[in-house]
């Protein structure tokens, strides 16, 4: 078990962290076979390692004391990466610290990916219906990153899932995969949705250029956009004329940026196989706006 905390949590729930960690101990700390029980197991193969029992045990890891965030909504904002291995990396140095008893933010890269190159179950846990993974780029930065990072770590994707508790009577499972399609079914593209954000002008044009941005994080990170979802962004943000108006009168900022993340992600290849023709009437709604943009 490896777990990667925010810098809220450590500072909101720091009890929390400590019986986490007390966990952890206890059971590396019972006289049963490696064979079930592999926090014991992997314990004792890092103490064999270096020594050191502390550092053998540590499993919680997160941001530097004072820091927030994962390092990777920065990045992806930029373009300044190319691979798997950039985003591990700034994951790692973001998060390359260990929380529990007596630690309080110990640089522990090196324990980090170690415990990382173990993690076959990457899982998020979601308990409120007020936000959802394409509407909070936190989702993408720690779930996402960490798909990522033991991916460049291993060379293989961990199965990744999404816990959803926000029934408690109803818990439910889902993988990663499923929980996108379902979120970008019921709200993504939901006309609904979309027209609710367009009575909100400017800011709801924002939420409407976030979410694509944010499902870029996650597909840059965990893969989970199908091109399928692309060209759907593709008709209903940017080529529905109710829609495009719309952002071309209250935010034409949001709408060159959805057509420039959608374009990325043609380039680097997450939009596989783009359809020409979306592609080309998507560059005719750019090229517009720019000349709009450059008038003002």
């Amino acid at each position: 078990m490896t777990v990667r905390i925010s810098g809220f949590f450590r500072d909101a729930f720091p009890h929390v962290v400590n019986l986490i960690d007390d966990a952890v101990r206890l059971v590396a700390s019972l006289d049963e076979p490696e064979s079930q029980n592999f926090v014991r197991a992997h314990a004792q193969a890092d103490l064999a390692d270096h020594g050191d029992e502390r550092r053998a045990t540590t499993r919680i890891f997160g941001s530097k004391p004072g820091a927030y965030g994962a390092g990777i909504l920065p990045l992806i904002d930029t373009g300044n990466w190319r691979d798997d291995s950039d985003l591990a990396e700034v994951y790692a140095v973001w998060g390359g610290y260990a929380y529990g008893r007596g630690l309080d933010g110990a640089e522990a890269r090196t324990d980090m990916e170690s415990s990382y190159r173990r993690i076959s179950i990457a899982a998020k846990n979601t308990d409120t219906r007020e936000h959802d993974i394409a509407d909070s780029d936190d989702y993408f930065q720690y779930h996402g990153g960490m798909i990522a990072a033991v991916r460049a770590l291993t060379g293989s994707a961990p199965r990744s899932y999404i816990g959803d508790s926000t029934s408690p009577d109803s818990v439910r499972t889902r993988s990663l995969s499923e929980e996108t399609a379902r979120v970008f079914r019921a709200r993504v593209v939901n006309p609904r949705w979309l027209a609710a954000m367009r009575r909100h002008g400017y800011k709801g044009a924002f939420e409407q250029a976030a979410t694509v941005d944010y499902l870029f994080g996650y597909d840059a990170t965990a893969g989970v956009v199908d091109d399928w979802m692309y060209e759907k962004l593709t008709e209903s943000y940017v080529l529905d004329k109710e829609n495009q108006d719309f952002l071309a009168q209250a935010n034409p900022w949001a709408l060159r940026g959805i057509i420039e993340r959608l374009n990325e992600a043609a380039e680097r290849g997450l939009w596989a196989e783009p359809d020409q023709e979306l592609m080309t009437a998507m560059q005719e709604v750019y090229l517009r706006i720019e000349g709009d943009l450059e008038d003002r």
